[in-house]
């Protein structure tokens, strides 16, 4: 009789032991996402300001379709001070060391001095960008290149590199390169957004 209640006991405890292998008493948790109820809620947590207080979009271009990105940091006092004038008061913060970031984290904005009226940080056309997230070349911190138009020339808008190094290539505009960086990231770029 001892040895049946020891194998009954050895069968118990194989049972109860394989059916801990299995995972049959255990289901799987799923991770909670959010949800734009739950990123909605974010707004109650005691502030009544909007995305734009902090960062307002602004308008630029990319191979001829639009883009809208931010500006947040500069490598220069003036630069700084004029963009945070541009965006009516959030402050785009000075930080003289983003002039030494090397040439392969910097992407290229081309930004226009004269011209044509419109929304860029001297009141002319909007700037022209080089990449966008996914190209390669992207880079949120950006190399600003200066683009004005020679006297006598009648400026048009411009919405791609390929049409301004075209323009360059007749003489119509000079780019000059100040050695200002601008951390610039794109938020939304044709077929795209973050």
């Amino acid at each position: 009789m001892d040895r049946k209640i020891r194998l009954f006991t050895a069968l118990l405890f194989l049972v109860v032991l394989a059916t801990a292998c299995t995972g049959i008493a255990a289901s799987p948790t799923a991770t909670p996402q959010p949800t734009a109820t739950s990123m909605d809620s974010m707004s109650e947590m005691g502030s009544d300001r909007s995305t734009n207080d902090f960062a307002p979009l602004v308008g630029g271009f990319y191979e001829g379709g639009e883009v809208l990105f931010i500006h947040t940091e500069a490598s220069d006092p003036d630069v700084a001070q004029m963009l945070t004038e541009m965006m009516a008061g959030p402050l785009v913060v000075l930080v003289p060391q983003l002039a030494e970031a090397p040439e392969s984290l910097l992407a290229n904005v081309y930004v226009f001095t004269n011209g044509l009226e419109g929304g860029g940080p001297f009141g002319f056309q909007p700037d022209i960008f080089d990449a966008v997230p996914g190209d390669e070349g992207y880079r949120p911190l950006r190399a600003v290149n200066l683009v004005e138009w020679r006297d006598g020339v009648e400026a048009r808008e411009l919405r791609s590199i390929s049409e301004l190094k075209a323009v360059e290539a007749t003489g119509d505009v000079t780019i000059s390169q100040p050695g200002i960086v601008v951390n610039m990231p794109i938020l939304v770029w044709p077929d795209g957004s973050r």
